[in-house]
Order: C-alpha cells, then sequence, then structure tokens
C-alpha cells in the first residue's frame, strides 16, 4: 500500500476508535442517571488506565520493532504472539478484578474483569494490523466495533445499572474481536514457528520503558481520580468524564500528531527547525481547542442534555476549564513531540516530575474549589508541563546550535547525528 493510503487509514482508524469511545461515554451518559453514571465512569477510568498500560506494554513496542528491513515471516509471528499476549494478560487482569469485586458486591468492577479480554484484545490487534502495513483492516473492524456499540447502549432500557453499562459496552466488542482475529489469522499464515507470548516478559523488552513511562505521564492523574471518586466525590468522576469526553475529539489530533510527527520533524535539518515546526503545530492545536470551548460553551442546554443527559448540568461548568487545559495540552503535547526528536532520553523526567505536580495540582483544587477546583487544577498541571517541556526544548536547541560550528572547523572529523537528532563532532 502506498504511503500516503497508508496514513489516510490510520487516521481514519483513530478516528473511527476515538468516536466509539465517545459514543460509549455518550449513551451511557444519556440512558443513566447522573448517579449510575458517575459509577460507569469511575470504572471507566479503570479501564483507562488498563488500556494504556496495555498499549505501552504491547503495542507501541510492537509498532517500533516492524520497522523496514525485517523478516515479513518473524514479524508475523510478533503479532501473533503479542495477540496472544494481550489476551493471556488481559484474562489474568480480569480475574483479578472480578473475583474480588464479586465478592465485594462491586458490580460494575466486576463486569469490567469479565470483558477486559475481550475489549484490550480487540484494541491490540490495531497494532498489529499497523505493523504489518494493514490498516484497512484495522479499520474494517472498528467500524464493526463502532455499529454495534452504539446499538447495544442506545437499545438499554431507561436507567440501566452501572454493570449494565459495562456488560453492554464490553460484549459489543465480541464481533469486531471475532473480525480481527480471522484477519489476523490470514494476513499472518507467512509466520515461521510457533508465536512466542513469554518473549514479552524477557528483561529489557521495550514495553517496559514504555509503561514506565505511561506510568508516570498518564495513569497518575487517572489513578487520582480514581481516589478521588472512590475516597470523596463520584460524582466529580462523572463531571470531569463528562467534560472530557465533549473534547474527544481532540484527542484524535493530538493521537495523529504523537503518531505522524517525529516522521515530519525528522525532515527539518536544524534543531531550531524541528522546534519552529512543533511550535507551530501546538500554536494550531490550541487554538483549535479554544474554538472548540467556545462553540460548547453557547451550546443550548437542551443539545447538551441530549449528549450527556443529567451529567451536562454538572459538566457544562466545566468547559472553560476543561478547554484551557486542552489548549495546553495542546503544547505540551507538540512539546514533548519535539524532544522525542531533539532528545529522547529527556521525556521521562519531565513526565515523572510534572505528572505529580499534575495530581497535587488536581487534589489541591479540589480542597480549595470542588470539581470546578479540581478541573482548573488539571488544566494548571498541563500548563506546567508545557512550560517545562518548552524550556527543555529551548535548551537542547541552544546546545545543537553550539554543537554546529564546532562540527564544522576545518581539518575536523565529519559531524555524525547521535540518537535524538544532537550533532556531535
Amino acid at each position: 500500500m502506498r504511503p500516503g493510503r497508508a496514513v489516510a487509514f490510520s487516521i481514519a482508524d483513530q478516528g473511527v476508535a476515538a468516536l466509539t469511545n465517545i459514543a460509549v461515554v455518550v449513551f451511557a451518559a444519556r440512558q443513566s442517571s447522573a448517579g449510575a453514571f458517575a459509577d460507569f465512569a469511575l470504572v471507566y477510568a479503570v479501564f483507562a488506565v488498563l488500556l494504556g498500560a496495555c498499549t505501552a506494554y504491547v503495542g507501541q513496542s510492537l509498532v517500533l520493532r516492524g520497522g523496514a528491513g525485517r523478516d515479513p515471516a518473524e514479524l508475523a509471528r510478533e503479532c501473533r504472539s503479542a495477540a496472544l499476549f494481550a489476551l493471556a494478560a488481559a484474562t489474568a487482569v480480569g480475574l483479578v478484578l472480578a473475583l474480588p469485586a464479586y465478592a465485594l458486591s462491586a458490580g460494575a468492577l466486576a463486569a469490567l474483569g469479565a470483558v477486559l479480554p475481550i475489549v484490550l484484545t480487540q484494541d491490540t490487534l490495531r497494532y498489529a494490523f499497523s505493523v504489518l502495513r494493514l490498516p484497512q483492516l484495522a479499520l474494517a473492524a472498528d467500524l464493526l466495533r463502532l455499529a454495534v456499540a452504539v446499538p447495544a447502549l442506545a437499545l438499554l432500557p431507561a436507567g440501566p445499572g452501572a454493570a449494565t453499562l459495562v456488560l453492554a459496552w464490553g460484549l459489543s466488542a465480541l464481533p469486531a474481536l471475532g473480525l480481527a482475529s480471522r484477519l489476523l489469522y490470514r494476513a499472518t499464515a507467512n509466520a515461521v514457528g510457533r508465536p512466542r507470548p513469554a518473549a514479552l516478559l524477557a528483561r529489557g523488552h521495550l514495553g517496559q520503558r514504555f509503561v514506565v513511562e505511561f506510568g508516570v505521564g498518564n495513569a497518575s492523574s487517572q489513578l487520582a481520580i480514581i481516589g478521588l471518586g472512590a475516597l470523596a466525590n463520584p460524582l466529580a468522576v462523572g463531571a470531569l468524564r463528562g467534560a472530557g469526553t465533549v473534547f474527544g475529539p481532540l484527542n484524535v489530533l493530538f493521537n495523529t500528531a504523537t503518531g505522524f510527527g517525529p516522521p515530519l520533524l525528522g525532515e527539518q535539518r536544524s534543531g531550531a527547525g524541528k522546534a519552529r515546526t512543533a511550535a507551530l503545530a501546538g500554536g494550531a492545536l490550541a487554538a483549535v481547542a479554544a474554538l472548540w470551548a467556545l462553540l460548547l460553551s453557547v451550546l443550548p442546554d437542551s443539545w447538551g442534555r441530549q449528549l450527556l443527559g443529567d451529567t451536562w448540568q454538572s459538566a457544562s461548568a466545566l468547559i472553560p476549564a476543561t478547554g484551557s487545559q486542552y489548549a495546553a495540552m495542546a503544547m505540551g503535547t507538540c512539546g514533548l513531540l519535539a524532544l522525542r526528536v531533539l532528545s529522547p532520553r529527556a521525556t521521562l523526567p519531565i513526565q515523572l516530575v510534572f505528572s505529580l505536580v499534575s495530581v497535587v495540582a488536581l487534589l489541591t483544587g479540589y480542597a480549595l474549589g470542588g470539581i470546578l477546583g479540581a478541573a482548573w487544577g488539571l488544566c494548571a498541571g498541563s500548563a506546567a508541563k508545557a512550560v517545562a517541556a518548552w524550556t527543555r526544548v529551548a535548551f537542547e536547541v541552544r546546545v545543537a546550535a553550539e554543537r554546529e560550528p564546532e562540527a564544522q572547523v576545518p581539518g575536523g572529523t565529519e559531524p555524525t547525528e547521535e540518537p535524538g537528532g544532537r550533532v556531535a563532532g
């Protein structure tokens, strides 16, 4: 497949997957009371953490191992291994969740444990198709999931409990999982030897680093929200989830920038050029976030209730804070993207420190101003991370600019490019 078509299919697949997640939350909010949706949102936040960890450990490492020059038969076996590992790991984690939750009468969490192997494995197969340069197959499976999930939730009787919502959402992914499994089996018919899912547990596996970065970069905020709902106010989780959902389309743009940004930045020869391109992209995304927030702020209440039901009243009050957070996230995402090209090792310390800052800001904001304070706390944390990322980008650009003249001294050695885009003499 031509690169242009592959990118188009990949973007379309990301859009469909994001649309499915938005539709799930929207229909869950419309079909249930604010209290039931708050319980669902709490469980969905747990799922978001587990999905991110699986994506980091299995999906991202698989994509990076699938570069040009790899033996197609070996790559096919690795895709099968990744799929089996995801299934086994999700089943194990699902049992750990479901059995204690069932014993404690936590029905929604038990339901999540039951459907976890379905939803995590289906998502992992998307990355396998990406590695195989077959994004159209991932798109086909995700379209089927969207086509089944929306009616499954829409046809639920009014006022379903959180456990019913979770089961309907999770089981609706079964047809997509079946189709994707069949397509992957056929696409990897050239695999040599048996799959080796245990190889993903080997010491030094790339996923181990990625899952640590995910944990400090994303999961910490999610876990803080989960703790907020479990120990303080479950309605806060529902309001924050609802506000985040109406900004869901922006996540597609962020994911696209993260996925396709590095090759585009790599075309810029100088560090300043890379930083300038990333800054322009961040500014454009921040402007889109601000415009989207403005449109949502003037949305009639009747339309908002059609989207989120009873949750709209609490979620709509958070739109200015959440819109500001997404504008800050746009700049932070592009700053970290520039750092991944300029100096890849510089991203982890920033993620570690400022993710903890975000958690403290979230909890402090809630203590001072309730749910609205928590939303502004998240905004403050995202803004602090963006400032830190761009401060480090400016430092890396200065270092690169200082080294370039040294590398061009007459009689010196030819400059070589180190990993991360730094030039060394």
